[in-house]
């Protein structure tokens, strides 16, 4: 019997659900910033900077931004005088990606397609791994996590910030209803997209919450875990060491 996953709410054979996300950023790829500013107030800004802020970036190190298509985190990273490759399995989220970087101007970031649970770097390439809102879709997490510690070096930090469960109670209840019931109708008005916009939300209440999730990036073998919430967790920063 073949293994199934979750695709948002729904279960899929394993084998597809790489495809299938491929295909849901593929079509959103020209206005995901647009809709991240929508869905968000603009917020995400202020995450993405309070984000790397903790990843410290240092001159001249490398770093890999994984799930990183359209250049938020990395172009944040280089700034700093870190040496980025950006990753992502979506061929069109990198090709805006390069878009946007090449309309500031911005040289010595490299691009590459790869899949988050099958690396093709090799083992301990890397000063520090970040990954923003991007973990939630692969198909095994625990895979991609593993993944990310094979090719830290020794020393090497993991930052992972995604969407988690809030706490706050209240406002809880207030965005669920509001990312249920209009995010979806954002998609399909900014980006004519309703249904990616859809598994989008779903896929953020499928996701591991803040204590389980630390677990899992313990059971890859990094050390000194931390969990950051902001907003009460519905939002979080995740790290670890590679010892």
């Amino acid at each position: 019997m073949n293994e199934t996953v979750s695709f948002g709410y729904r279960e899929v054979d394993a084998s597809e659900k790489a495809g299938m996300v491929r295909e849901v950023f593929s079509g959103v790829a020209s206005r995901y910033d647009l809709m991240n500013d929508a869905m968000s107030f603009g917020a995400h800004r202020l995450w993405k900077d309070q984000f790397v802020s903790r990843v410290k970036p240092r001159k001249g190190e490398a770093i890999l931004d994984m799930a990183g298509g359209t250049g938020d985190i990395a172009f944040r990273l280089h700034a700093k005088g870190a040496c980025v490759t950006v990753a992502d399995i979506n061929p069109e989220m990198l090709a805006v990606g390069r878009e946007r970087a090449e309309k500031r101007k911005l040289d010595g970031l490299s691009w590459s397609e790869q899949n988050a649970e099958e690396l093709t770097f090799a083992d301990r390439t890397f000063d520090a791994y970040t990954i923003a809102f991007g973990i939630r879709n692969v198909t095994f997490i625990d895979k991609a996590l593993s993944e990310a510690h094979r090719v830290l070096k020794f020393g090497g930090r993991f930052f992972c910030l995604e969407f988690s469960t809030c706490t706050w109670p209240g406002f809880s209840e207030v965005y669920d209803a509001y990312s249920h019931r209009l995010v979806p109708k954002l998609g399909k008005m900014l980006a004519k997209d309703e249904e990616s916009y859809r598994y989008l939300i779903e896929s953020i209440r499928r996701f591991p919450p803040m204590p389980e999730f630390e677990r899992m990036i313990r059971a890859a073998g990094f050390t000194q875990t931390k969990v950051e919430p902001i907003l009460g967790g519905l939002v979080a920063i995740h790290s670890g060491w590679k010892a």
